[in-house]
């Protein structure tokens, strides 16, 4: 079983994050919001293979599923007005 801290860890790592959050409690299904500005001008597809990049292998093995919302800074502060 993988955990959501480990996954947050590595995302944090492999790339320049605002803010990352990651939950899942059965060790194989997680959902995250992830915040960086290297989403700037990328389509949300490839936003998210940016984020899988930095899991890697773990990826449809340890981590059988990771549903994303990805946001750049400018997108992340505008959602957070509106909360």
């Amino acid at each position: 079983m993988f955990q959501a801290t480990e996954i947050k860890r590595l995302i944090e790592e492999g790339m320049p994050c605002e803010f990352v959050a990651i939950e899942g409690d059965d060790g194989v299904h997680f959902s995250g919001i992830v915040v960086s500005p290297e989403f700037e001008g990328k389509i949300r597809v490839r936003q998210h293979q940016a984020v899988y990049g930095t899991l890697g292998k773990l990826m449809g093995n340890e981590i059988h599923a990771l549903q994303l919302q990805t946001y750049t800074p400018q997108q992340w502060a505008e959602v957070q007005k509106s909360l």
